[in-house]
């Protein structure tokens, strides 16, 4: 184990998390366990100095204690070449600000640091999109920004699912069904008339017994899933939007997919990431800051996040 390691996280604010779910706190916790010493940064706190890239960085110590769980020192300027390791764990949307903060972290990662997940995977695996990689996976797709391309899609399958490229946690997930009146208001809101490209998809029914995510740790597949059942009334799975989590193991099928999804994550330096599997099909690869680690942790006695920072080493020992 390498003890010497400074480790960065560049996170939302870690005030406003909920511990007891967040993954990248796990990451942090198992970090500190191992002596690491911790240096927390928002998106805000980077920039770039002659071709060097900065952060504005705070000492962090996290202690899993609801009521007080972080404390950060005073805040200094340092390049990130000062750092071995860095976590990119801000939360989608995937705007602007995001894609031009993966550009610092790659000077960063052009000067030997370790950024997990790589910033040119982060811009060039669109969490919708990449999974689209694999069609014989996926569900009957199309990603259009045209009305009449989406109303022909819904005559030929009846029930479908609209989603925007760049969200997160089921935010702006519609269904619509058979002669369903909102079709044409939710296509204008969704495109804004026309201008934004959207993903449409069959709807799959067997989200009844919920929606997995799989973990995936530099190319190997954790061997249980969380299935992310619907609350009542809905046909979203995410916890964000009321589901409720369940443990399985992972079916024949889901380790077949992640198995093949895997060797292509390890290849581009994804070191984290979390399919979303419903049914047979594969719907989502999540690389920003895939979530459900905790939960997983906590119903099959698993330690995911040491699992992450044991790869993390691995790579540090081969640069």
């Amino acid at each position: 184990m390498l003890n010497s390691i400074r480790l960065g996280v560049v996170m939302d604010p870690i005030s406003s998390i909920k511990i007891h779910k967040d993954s990248t706190f796990a990451m942090l916790l198992a970090a500190q366990k191992r002596g690491w010493q911790l240096s927390y940064m928002e998106l805000s706190d980077l920039s770039l100095k002659d071709n060097a890239a900065y952060g504005w960085m705070r000492p962090l110590e996290v202690a899993d204690d609801p009521k007080n769980w972080f404390k950060l020192g005073i805040p200094k300027p340092e390049p990130l070449y000062n750092l071995q390791i860095i976590l990119m764990r801000k939360d989608p949307p995937f705007n602007i600000s995001y894609i031009m903060s993966t550009y610092l972290l790659q000077q960063a990662a052009t000067t030997g640091v370790l950024v997990v997940n790589a910033p040119q995977s982060l811009r060039d695996a669109n969490e919708k999109l990449f999974a689209l990689q694999f069609p014989k996976f996926c569900p009957p797709t199309l990603v259009t920004t045209k009305a009449e391309d989406i109303r022909a899609f819904w005559s030929q399958y009846e029930d479908i699912i609209l989603k925007p490229l760049d969200g997160m946690g089921g935010a702006s997930v519609f269904r619509i069904r058979h002669q369903d009146p909102n079709l044409n208001v939710i296509i204008e809101n969704l495109t804004h008339n026309e201008q934004k490209l959207i993903m449409v998809q069959r709807f799959i029914p067997e989200i009844c017994f919920g929606d997995k995510r799989i973990l995936i740790v530099d190319g190997e597949t954790i061997p249980y899933a969380l299935a992310r059942m619907p609350a009542p009334g809905e046909f979203r799975g995410n916890l964000a939007a009321g589901g409720k989590g369940m443990g399985t193991p992972l079916s024949a099928k889901d380790k077949q997919i992640a198995r093949q999804v895997g060797i292509e994550l390890k290849k581009r330096g994804i070191l984290f990431a979390g399919l979303d599997i419903i049914g047979d099909y594969l719907t989502e690869i999540n690389i920003t800051s895939p979530t459900c680690l905790r939960e997983l942790d906590k119903i099959f006695d698993l330690d995911i996040a040491t699992d992450l920072l044991n790869a993390c080493e691995r790579r540090l020992k081969k640069a």
